[in-house]
């Protein structure tokens, strides 16, 4: 039987061809999931959510700028807002045999005809659509990160006042070194926190231009006012140059370093808090709620949490090395290595770092130092020796006696059983020194020089200072993108009411 002629490679649905004019042909089904993939509806909606967000605000310019007529921008807006209603089920299932956006717009072009549905695109290219998606992704998921290392940083000052007085040893090469305290340490953690804070600030910075207007690599010819969508957007700018705009992704590589360089160092608190929470420290308890239990051995209280947290840096750096790998000897412009295969690899790397810090709130919030098996220890690792030898040294002993005296006076009463340094040097040797000499915690008091945990006071309020200012910059920005949805939802109820057509959602 004789069906007719087969239709033309590509064809299809209106608006939905593979076809650009130049070209005909469509990949294969099995060359394009590996290319495009098979998006979850989850996934799609989120990546279609930031491509309206996007096109709307591409709209409202258009029609400001006339380069669209209000009618054309109107019922686009409406159509686009029938599919956010419906979370883009239309959508589903639909082939996408050149990508995302092509499907997308030609569901659009199928809707409202090429007149209509094909003026979306004036002005811009899918490359600067596709930096502008990466940048407002990256903007989320960094802001997301600082937020939880923000609150992190707060419950680190808050543990480190609680415990101030807690004296404990601190260990250099894994054994007893001096008397400080548990306070003071969760301080240092603290401070080096807001410095991966600051890290990632400044690494954020490219994230306030928008590439929204740089075309396919040059720009356009056409009078659009990409200023007026990057503010729509939240952005303090539009790009500056449009090759730089679509090719570079350094700024992922910035805020993924810095997101590695939080995790390694939260990696470190882990090792620690992992180690101090054994039976033979018992310096640190996790209550039940934070420790798992063994299916084979009952009397396990495993600090499971810490071994995710230790483990994080290496997924986050393994994203840094694909990204940059993926980044590396391309030409600097548009290209697929740079923009889709390495931009890929990011996003893994900075939710790790985000669960890192995650589990960390948790583990400093609910470890309670035990006090005695702190204190114990720092008198058991014979932890005042330094500070004995400095107190002779304040009593006109040359620094490298006092240090043989000490020394050997440690020596004597390991080999005695004893830790009562008074007891093994020489004889009357620290009767002008007093009871305080041998106190831990009172010798923590004194170490106020060079950063010690006697001046508690200064850079414990400097941390806190710098907490207020990550806070606040944090917020800020969200209250800036705020704003801007606000006047993006604004500016398009006013394209929509010169139209004549009901409100949007925005």
């Amino acid at each position: 039987m004789n069906r007719g002629p087969e239709p033309a490679a590509g064809a299809g649905r209106a608006g939905e061809s593979a076809g650009t004019g130049r070209l005909v042909g469509e990949l294969g089904l099995g060359t394009r999931r590996v290319i495009y993939g098979e998006p979850a509806p989850a996934e799609l909606e989120a990546e279609l959510a930031l491509m309206v967000k996007i096109d709307r605000a591409h709209l409202v310019m258009l029609a400001e700028q006339r380069l669209i007529s209000t009618a054309a921008a109107v019922a686009l807006l409406r159509c686009i807002d029938e599919l956010v209603a419906d979370r883009f089920r239309a959508l589903l299932g639909r082939p996408m045999p050149r990508g995302l956006y092509l499907m997308y717009e030609g569901y659009l072009i199928e809707r409202l005809g090429p007149q209509i549905g094909g003026v979306l695109h004036s002005g811009r290219s899918r490359n600067d659509l596709k930096a502008t998606i990466t940048s407002l992704r990256c903007r989320d998921r960094v802001l997301d990160l600082v937020t939880q290392a923000v609150r992190l940083e707060a419950a680190l000052l808050s543990r480190a006042r609680a415990y101030r007085s807690v004296v404990m040893p601190i260990y250099t090469h894994f054994q007893a070194a001096m008397p400080i305290t548990y306070g003071y340490y969760l301080l240092g953690v603290a401070l080096a926190v807001g410095r991966e804070i600051d890290a990632l600030r400044s690494a954020s910075a490219g994230l306030r231009e928008c590439p929204l207007g740089a075309g396919a690599v040059a720009g356009t010819d056409l009078p659009i006012d990409p200023e007026r969508t990057a503010a729509l957007l939240g952005y303090a700018a539009p790009t500056r140059h449009a090759l730089d705009a679509v090719a570079g992704r350094d700024v992922l590589l910035r805020v993924l370093g810095g997101a590695t360089g939080l995790a390694v160092t939260l990696s470190r608190l882990a090792t620690d808090l992992q180690l101090w929470s054994t039976a033979e420290f018992g310096f640190v308890h996790f209550p039940d709620r934070l420790v798992g239990g063994s299916s084979a051995m009952p009397q396990k209280r495993n600090a499971f949490l810490t071994e995710h947290v230790k483990a994080k840096p290496g997924q986050a750096l393994g994203a840094w090395a694909a990204a940059a790998a993926a980044m590396s000897a391309t030409p600097f412009t548009n290209s697929i290595e740079v923009g889709t295969e390495a931009v890929a690899s990011v996003w893994s790397g900075l939710r790790a770092a985000e669960e890192s810090v995650l589990l960390c709130q948790a583990l400093v919030s609910g470890a309670r130092p035990v006090p005695e098996r702190m204190g114990g220890a720092a008198e058991a690792g014979f932890t005042v020796a330094t500070s004995l030898a400095n107190r002779l040294v304040r009593h006109g002993v040359a620094f490298r006696t006092a240090h043989h005296q000490v020394g050997e006076a440690v020596r004597r009463a390991i080999e005695a059983g004893s830790t009562d340094l008074a007891k093994f040097g020489p004889p009357g040797w620290l009767d002008q020194l007093g009871d305080a000499a041998l106190d831990p915690a009172e010798l923590v008091k004194d170490h106020e020089y060079g950063g010690g945990p006697g001046a508690f006071d200064r850079p414990c309020r400097q941390a806190t200072d710098a907490w207020i200012e990550h806070r606040d910059w944090q917020l800020g920005w969200r209250r800036t993108l705020s704003e801007a949805d606000a006047a993006l939802a604004g500016a398009v109820r006013s394209v929509l009411a010169a139209g004549g057509a009901p409100g949007s959602t925005g």
